[in-house]
């Protein structure tokens, strides 16, 4: 038997997974502040490259999936699941503002028996002590007594086909027993496996780990990569010849910096609430700003791969090749090319961008332009977009300074493919 279940924000993480629970029979609401997202789903026309308009339009067309930015709708429904993003500010803190004011309005809405539960990634703590206080007194109702809540992190990479919302294993950890239970129950109509731990604060350090994982292993080898650099190795070959080692060594590619919404942010969730314990995320932290430098690295690479050729960056064609946060999708969110255009811009880089997923950035007030790679004086090869000819673009181009390694099949030209 079908739940109702509303999901608060239509984003990349809320729109898939209502895809997921409608298409398990489920009854979907998508709650939405903007007027033109709720308008597109319900006509069918989905702006999330990981769920297709003609899947959308089919669970709208059946009565399954709809959207409003009426939040006493909430009232109607038995789940309500939290899908918000968690930014950081200007000083690199947690900013729960997106999710605290709809907590706000959910808490005047909420009703006996539903559940809720937190998706957005965020600091151990915050289910328990910014959601529960909120909850009950603007509801005057009790948790796990009259309502139930829980954490359960999103782990949404898009692009990815492999592993997708529905197959990916799903954490869940609920304030009490019964909220565990509850929520475990909820995703298992929709999610192949779903694993409960002790708590909202395990889920919640759960995803940071993953996360910081990543961080901190691509850290170790963009630092690698800058150390090859000087020493004149190709790092890309070393990489892979470690990866020849069937045990004791993951891969981890080097790149211009990271993007999305989760490695480049939410590792400083947890370096600012450690600081309460008075304990220092000095391992973590380096990592952030090993990561953080590489847009700084590319723009000088850039600039020697330029000057080999008698030339600075002032006043030289700059084609940015790419500039997606990864390959084959349209998500900017954080994505290093910005801060490298902004950097080549500073120093006088006549810049533009060719991304076939991305026709415009309105904050360089920049058009995706056409790939004619002799026109400029340099193309730096960003986001490794599959449909792009790599072996075209070295070919045709004067300078190629490649920080994705897209151009390893092609023949070593000297002095004119430059590699991280």
């Amino acid at each position: 038997m079908g739940r109702n279940v509303a999901i608060v924000g239509a984003g990349y993480v809320g729109v898939p997974l209502a895809q997921v629970f409608a298409e398990a029979g489920n009854d979907v609401l998508l709650v939405d502040v903007s007027e033109e997202r709720v308008a597109r789903i319900n006509r069918g026309d989905s702006y999330i490259e990981d769920v297709p308009s003609g899947a959308l339009g089919a669970l709208v067309e059946a009565g399954n999936l709809s959207a409003t930015t009426d939040y006493d709708r909430l009232r109607e429904v038995e789940a309500i699941l939290i899908a918000l993003p968690t930014p950081l500010s200007r000083q690199r803190e947690p900013d729960l503002s997106i999710v605290m004011n709809a907590v706000e309005e959910i808490s005047t809405k909420l009703q006996r028996g539903q559940i809720v539960v937190l998706e957005s990634t965020t600091y151990p703590g915050t289910t328990r002590d910014e959601l529960r206080p909120v909850l009950e007194r603007g509801s005057g109702l009790e948790v796990g007594k009259d309502f139930f809540l829980a954490f359960s992190p999103e782990r949404v990479d898009p692009g990815r086909e492999d592993w997708t919302t529905k197959t990916t294993p799903k954490v869940i950890g609920g304030l009490d027993e019964a909220s565990t239970a509850k929520a475990a129950e909820l995703y298992r109509t929709a999610i192949d496996t779903v694993i409960e731990v002790s708590s909202p604060e395990a889920a919640e350090m759960t995803k940071l780990l993953e996360n910081i994982f990543r961080s901190v292993n691509i850290a170790l080898v963009n630092e690698l990569a800058q150390l090859c650099d000087r020493m004149g190795l190709d790092v890309w070959e070393i990489i892979d010849a470690a990866a020849t080692k069937p045990f004791g060594f993951m891969k981890f590619s080097p790149g211009p910096g990271l993007g999305g919404h989760c490695i480049p942010i939410d590792p400083f969730y947890l370096t600012w609430k450690a600081r309460e314990f008075n304990f220092y995320t000095e391992f973590i932290e380096l990592a952030g700003k090993i990561n953080e430098n590489m847009p700084y690295f590319c723009r000088g690479k850039i600039m020697r791969a330029l000057n080999s050729q008698c030339k600075p960056i002032r006043d030289s064609k700059i084609l940015v090749l790419g500039v997606a946060y990864k390959k084959d999708i349209s998500d900017m969110r954080e994505s290093p090319a910005l801060k490298l255009i902004q950097l080549l811009r500073q120093q006088g880089g006549l810049v533009s961008y060719h991304d076939p997923f991305v026709a415009e950035l309105p904050e360089f007030a920049l058009e995706s332009v056409e790939l004619v790679p002799e026109d400029y004086d340099c193309v730096a090869v960003v986001s490794d977009h599959s449909q792009i000819d790599y072996a075209d673009v070295v070919a045709r181009a004067k300078l190629v300074v490649d920080f994705r390694n897209a151009t390893e099949a092609q023949a070593p030209r000297e002095g004119k493919v430059w590699k991280l």
